[in-house]
Order: structure tokens, then C-alpha cells, then sequence
């Protein structure tokens, strides 16, 4: 990632993957749709219509897919700014490929299979996929060629005024052509395997985003055939950047890209032949995984269909902007793709592979210390260290805030429970967690050590199959129970169960987040991680495992709130309090801090709060289907979003409830899969200083921040907030950055 989280180079292609976004201030548009030159509420007129049974018509709602294409835009927009620090912005433009490639394999695709299907809508928002696909065709082309321009116009000539270059064919001196032609003999042109295209070699079946080239040919090969066209996979083994050697660039940060290595010397792929032109492309197919509900082993049909998402049905094609008309025709035809689903580049056809390791602090984030609070410190700084996180929880709940708090405190539980003989067993859904996670190591060693240890693995996690499959081996090596939760029901919940045996008694320990149990993630996500020893929340922590191992009727539980169970039903019931106070003349107040809001009938529930009168803010990073701030709709609904340094992922719930104020945290968003298709967990903080920690940094600091804020109205169009005149301009993470750490002693420590 970045020298500011002290990442290898290996956690790079894991923070693209997941999408991470980092800081930026006064965001520059990326297209008309976002105007940054106006500020404030404003009531939008919006044809929309209420039915006898209380639902809002498909006018009330934004698409789905529209406004997450809109969160890509607002993550480019931070590429843009010149108040960011130029590697970052380099980094933005990675992720927001990444995040393209994700909307094309994921959501493109399954818009193009409703077509197939037929084209009508079965949508909230009314439109048909045709309509869909034109619109999302028309947004992203605008999109990429914004992107390169200003990879192009702006971000290289930049690095190359700080001596970082990425050298074209042609400005290599000859030394480095010399260098260039020695490492394509060495490195390269063994594992290249060029492929002629004739009736003994049909076009080759080409993996999902892999980087090729499509040549053009005269006169025979080795058996006399004239051969017109051959394809070149690059090899995905192979680096995309390549340094070159201090002594030809002076010790300058000077690289070639592998397609200009490949490009120069494909020649040497058809002896005796000539190549006539030699052109890039990418291809990006459906990569969801279908996966029916009724398998006999989940872990055995996963592996099956990971193979399958290679070479899934194609959504996308990508060439050069050089690349002639009558090649991209040709793919097009081979692709079965239409024009529409063409996108010409200027420059690489994959960004997403276009950083290197550069250790030039000056054009990163500043770094900071990731602390440890301090209920875990002052225990630690006692005689029996074994045992200090028992002893903390023991005292009181206690809060941490990543990334401003550090990781290592879920770590150091987990390893004190595998050592300690009092711990009888221990409890733990995994989501994403990774195959050299100190959290895996810790189950495995406390396995090892005779305690029992229960792991759910969610094996589902997109992206992250492969890797749980891994995981759930090596924890079933080393004697931990593995299960895989419930057949059509993603575990997303974030959940740590210790039991331990105290004076003759069970004693229980309990970690909840609203993060995954990640350390790369947690020096990047804002979330919130609860350590408690409460024992009717860890009862209800308790219940619920049982349910994800296959044992009884959902559980009643007395705290938490539990999808796909009672989580809905709850929040549909605090909205309907709220609106119950507004009636009756009360202050009425809802505070909503998620990724995402799509569910149609909190939604409408949301709009009837509104029209009663009661206050509503909601503070979504990504997806929005909600129409604030439309005239007898919602207008007492504001939406706002953060796109900062972090990646905005805790999820907060508060209702005023006259007075007996309501604040849960949570692992689930507002969409209809975490409510009904999930297993998820909120919590109530109900510690007093917690309460007011959370409500106040994570909510009204939010609310506050008016330079890495945008807001939405009703025709779905995001403006970036900025201060008002003679206003203080205020950041919410930087906010947290510099009250957390001077709250906490900058100290960390890890097992």
C-alpha cells in the first residue's frame, strides 16, 4: 500500500481489490453531474406518487447501480485535486480502476443476464436494463477518458517533475534499450506463448482482465502457412512495472511498462515473419459465482466455480486508442460484444497495475501512530501481562476506533486465550481475515494448546473464497471446528466468543466490530470493535453460534439485534417510535451512519419519518437510493457522503427516542442482502462515555465536515460540500487523527 501504513508490497493488490480509498481535500469534478461551485439544501421537485397500501412509486427511488457508479465518480474525483499528495492521487486513479472492474464483472453483468432474459423491469426504480445499460455505457465511457486524462495531463507530467517517470519505447536512450532487450531475452520471451489464429488454432479462451496482445502478420511460418493474426497473453506472473537499474538512470525512480517491453521485441515471437501492428487489449467477464443453495459441500462446489469465474460471459472489451478500427471490430465480433461495450484507452489498459513501491515519504500521507487505549494499558503495565485483556474487559466495556486505534488489541486476546489455561474455548466468525493473519495463527495455536475453538468461516466472501478455503484448512489441520454457517445465508457478522473458567465459575468475553477481523484493513477502514464481558450480550453472542452450527430455533436474545431475524423488524420499529414523538409535537431525530442504503421499505418508512416531521441525516459512503430533499417527500431528509484518506466503514444507528436516546453499532448496511440474506449483529453502546464517543466523534463530527463531504439531493446529483465564508473548514478524520492521539499515548504493542 502506502509508506504511511507501512505496508509490503504484497498488501498493494489486497487494497486494490478492496476497494480502499484514501484522503483528499477540495475534490475536483470529474463530470457536470457533480457541481462543486454551490452549497446547501435544496428542495427538488420530483414527480413521485404514495399508493392505498403506503408504497412510494419507482420515481421515489434512485437506481441502485446509477448511484453506485456515482460513488466511483466521487472516489476519481479525489485523483483529480491538486491538494492531494501525488502518490495518493496516483493511488485513487488504481482504485477507481479496480472499482470499475468490479461494477463490470459484478453489477454490468447481472444487468446484461436481466436482459437476456428480457427487457422489462422488475426494479424499484422503474427502468428497463436497456435503458440501464445505456446509461451506465454513456457515464463510465465519459469516466475513463477522464481518468486518463488525467493520469495523462496531470499525474505524470507531475511525477516526472519529482523524477518519476514511466519511459515510453521511444525515449529510451540506448543503454536502456540494450538493458530492455537483455530482460525480454531473460525474463520475458520464456514465458511468453504466442498463439497464431487459423484453423489448427482457433482464438484462444482468454482469462477474465488478463493483459494480451493482438498481432498483426505477413508471410509464412516454420510450415509454410501464411498466418495474418496471432494473439500474445502477457504472463500474470510477470511484473506490469519494471524498475530500471540505478546505473542507467542515475538512481532516478525511471520504469518501463511489460506491454512497452512486449510491444518493442514481439518481433522476435515470428522469426521470418513481419509483424505489421501489435495492439493491447483487455477483456472483463462476468466473475459473480452461482452457487445453488441445495450443494452437498459448500467448500467442494466453491473450488468448482472459482475456475468458472475466469472465464465467465463477456461484459467488456478495452484497447489503446491507436488500436484500428478493423481490430477492434474484429474483437468485437470474436467477443460477441457491441460497440457500446468497447472503451478506447489512452495509455495502459490496466492501471490497477501501474503503482510501484515508491519509498518517497514527501509524496505521501504524513504517517501516524495507531494507539492503544488506554483501560489496555494500564493492565498491561501490571505484574500478570498474560492475562490483561481479561482483566481490562473484566473492569468495563471498552471502545476501539480503527484505524485511529490500533489492531493489536483483538491480536493480543486472542493469543492470551490460546495460552492461558483458565480459557476453555474460544468462538469466531471470519469474513475476511487473510491466510497469514495473527488472528488465524492464534485460533490455530489455541487449537494446538487443547482449547476448543469453533471457527466460522463465511467461504463466500467475494474475492476472498479462495483464501477462506485456505484458511478453513489450516485451522482444520490444526483442530479447530470449522463450519461454514448457514446454506444461503452469508455470516458477515463480526464475532468473538472466550469462555474461561474463574473461581469455579464461567466467565465469557466478547469481541463485536463492524469490521472484519483484518489487520491490513484496520490501518485503512473506520470501524468500531467492542470488548465486553456484559453477560447478557455475551449469552446472546453465545445463542447465536449455536444457530450458525446448526443447533435449534432462532435465538431470543436479550441485547443484540439479529438479521436475518429481528434486525429489520427493529429498525423498522425505532423509525416508527420516531415518527410517534413527532406526531405528538416531541423532538424527533434519526441518525444513520452506513455504506449503504437500498432497502425499499426502510426507505419508504424513512420517507414517512419525514413527512412527520422528524429530523433525519444519513451519512452513506457509497449507495443511496433515498431522494432527500424533495418537496412533500423527504424534506427533512439530508444524505451526505465522506470520501477521505480512510475508507468510511462503520456502521451507527441512533434514534433520540424522546429523550431514552437508542445508538447501535453494527455490521450491516441498509440493503435488502444484509437484512434478509445475511447473518448480522448490532450492538448497543451502552456505557455512558462510550455512548457520547461514538455519538459524537462518529456521527455529529461527520455531520460537521465540510471539506471531504458531499451532498446529495433529489435528482440524484452529489455536490462536494466546501466552507462557507468566514467558516473554519473542518475534517472529520483529520478531527480524529489529532484528538485520538492526543488522548492516547501513541503506544502500540503486539504479541
Amino acid at each position: 500500500m502506502t509508506d504511511v501504513y507501512d505496508q509490503k508490497n504484497e498488501d498493494v493488490n489486497n487494497a486494490i481489490r478492496t476497494n480502499e480509498t484514501m484522503n483528499i481535500n477540495d475534490a475536483t469534478d470529474v463530470n457536470s453531474d457533480i457541481d462543486t461551485e454551490r452549497r446547501g439544501k435544496e428542495l427538488v421537485e420530483v414527480e413521485w406518487q404514495r399508493s392505498e397500501d403506503g408504497s412510494y412509486s419507482p420515481s421515489s427511488y434512485i437506481n441502485r447501480d446509477l448511484s453506485l457508479l456515482q460513488f466511483h465518480l466521487r472516489v476519481l474525483a479525489q485523483a483529480a485535486s491538486p491538494h492531494h499528495p501525488l502518490l495518493e492521487r496516483l493511488f485513487f486513479l488504481m482504485i477507481f480502476s479496480s472499482n470499475i472492474d468490479e461494477f463490470f464483472e459484478i453489477r454490468v453483468a447481472g444487468i446484461m443476464q436481466k436482459f437476456s432474459m428480457g427487457d422489462v423491469s422488475t426494479s424499484a426504480h422503474g427502468m428497463r436494463p436497456s435503458e440501464l445499460l445505456n446509461e451506465i455505457s454513456t457515464i463510465t465511457h465519459d469516466a475513463i477518458d477522464e481518468q486518463y486524462r488525467i493520469l495523462n495531463e496531470d499525474i505524470l507530467p507531475a511525477l516526472a517533475l519529482e523524477d518519476i517517470r514511466y519511459l515510453k519505447r521511444d525515449e529510451l536512450n540506448a543503454e536502456q534499450s540494450a538493458w530492455m532487450k537483455r530482460y525480454f531475452i531473460e525474463q520475458v520471451s520464456p514465458v511468453l506463448t504466442p498463439i497464431s489464429i487459423d484453423p489448427a488454432h482457433p482464438f484462444p479462451r482468454l482469462v477474465n482482465k488478463s493483459l494480451n496482445f493482438i498481432a498483426t502478420l505477413e508471410g509464412k511460418d516454420a510450415f509454410g502457412r501464411d498466418i495474418n493474426l496471432a494473439i500474445v497473453p502477457a504472463p500474470r506472473s510477470l511484473p506490469r512495472v519494471i524498475r530500471l537499474p540505478d546505473e542507467l538512470t542515475g538512481g532516478k525512480e525511471h520504469h518501463v511498462m511489460l506491454s512497452a517491453i512486449i510491444h518493442e521485441h514481439i518481433g522476435d515471437l515470428f522469426p521470418g515473419m513481419s509483424v505489421t501492428g501489435c495492439h493491447q487489449f483487455r477483456l472483463t467477464r462476468n466473475a459473480d459465482l452461482d452457487l445453488a443453495d441445495d450443494v452437498e459441500d459448500i467448500a467442494k462446489a466453491l473450488e468448482g466455480e472459482l475456475e468458472n469465474r475466469r472465464f465467465g460471459d463477456k461484459v467488456r472489451l478495452e484497447v489503446t486508442t491507436d488500436c484500428p478500427v478493423h481490430i477492434s471490430d474484429y474483437l468485437l465480433n470474436e467477443f460477441e460484444l457491441h460497440d457500446n461495450q468497447l472503451y478506447r484507452v489512452n495509455g495502459p489498459v490496466n492501471l490497477t497495475r501501474l503503482l510501484f513501491d515508491f519509498n518517497i515519504p514527501a509524496l505521501r500521507y504524513q504517517p501516524f501512530t495507531h494507539v492503544v487505549p488506554k483501560e489496555f494499558r494500564r493492565e498491561m503495565d501490571k505484574l500478570d501481562k498474560a492475562t490483561s485483556m481479561f482483566a481490562a474487559m473484566r473492569k468495563s466495556d471498552v471502545l476501539v476506533h480503527h484505524p485511529f486505534h490500533a489492531f493489536s488489541p483483538i491480536i493480543n486476546l486472542l493469543w492470551q486465550a490460546a495460552s492461558d489455561p483458565k480459557v476453555l474455548a474460544i468462538k469466531q466468525t471470519l469474513y475476511r481475515s487473510g491466510t497469514n493473519s495473527e488472528i488465524v495463527k492464534a485460533l490455530a495455536a489455541a487449537a494446538r494448546n487443547g482449547k476448543e475453538v469453533t471457527a466460522v468461516i463465511e467461504l463466500r466472501a467475494r474475492f476472498d473464497e479462495a483464501s477462506n478455503i485456505a484458511v478453513a484448512n489450516y485451522l482444520q489441520e490444526a483442530g479447530a471446528i470449522v463450519v461454514y454457517g448457514i446454506v444461503g445465508y452469508k455470516t458477515h457478522a463480526k464475532l468473538m466468543l472466550i469462555v474461561r473458567r474463574e473461581d469455579d465459575r464461567i466467565r465469557r468475553y466478547v469481541h463485536l466490530g463492524t469490521g472484519n477481523y483484518h489487520a491490513a484493513n484496520a490501518k485503512v477502514y473506520t470501524d468500531y470493535g467492542l470488548f465486553s464481558a456484559d453477560p447478557d450480550i455475551s449469552e446472546d453472542i453465545h445463542k447465536i453460534f449455536q444457530e450458525l452450527t446448526g443447533m435449534g430455533k432462532p435465538a431470543n436474545l436479550k441485547k443484540l439485534l439479529h438479521a436475518p431475524f429481528t434486525l429489520h423488524e427493529k429498525l423498522m420499529s425505532f423509525i416508527d417510535d420516531e415518527i410517534a414523538h413527532a406526531q405528538a409535537g416531541k423532538r424527533a431525530h434519526i441518525i444513520i451512519k452506513a455504506n449503504a442504503l437500498t432497502e425499499r421499505r426502510l426507505m419508504g418508512k424513512l420517507y414517512d419519518a419525514s413527512q412527520a416531521g422528524v429530523k433525519i441525516e444519513l451519512i452513506l459512503r457509497s449507495m443511496c437510493c433515498l431522494r432527500p430533499q424533495v418537496k412533500g417527500l423527504s424534506e427533512n431528509i439530508t444524505v451526505r457522503s465522506v470520501i477521505g484518506r480512510f475508507l468510511e466503514h462503520t456502521r451507527i444507528y441512533y434514534f433520540y427516542n424522546n429523550g431514552e436516546e437508542r445508538l447501535y453499532c453494527g455490521s450491516a448496511d441498509w440493503m435488502d442482502r444484509n437484512l434478509f440474506h445475511r447473518v448480522e449483529v448490532a450492538f448497543p453502546i451502552e456505557n455512558k462515555k462510550l455512548f457520547k464517543q461514538v455519538y459524537e466523534d462518529g456521527l455529529l463530527n461527520y455531520l460537521q465536515d465540510n471539506t471531504q463531504a458531499w451532498e446529495l439531493n433529489g435528482n440524484g446529483v452529489w455536490r462536494q460540500i466546501q466552507p462557507a465564508a468566514g467558516e473554519t473548514p473542518h475534517t472529520a478524520q483529520a478531527y480524529l487523527l489529532k484528538t485520538i492521539n492526543s488522548v492516547e499515548e501513541p503506544t502500540t504493542y503486539t504479541q
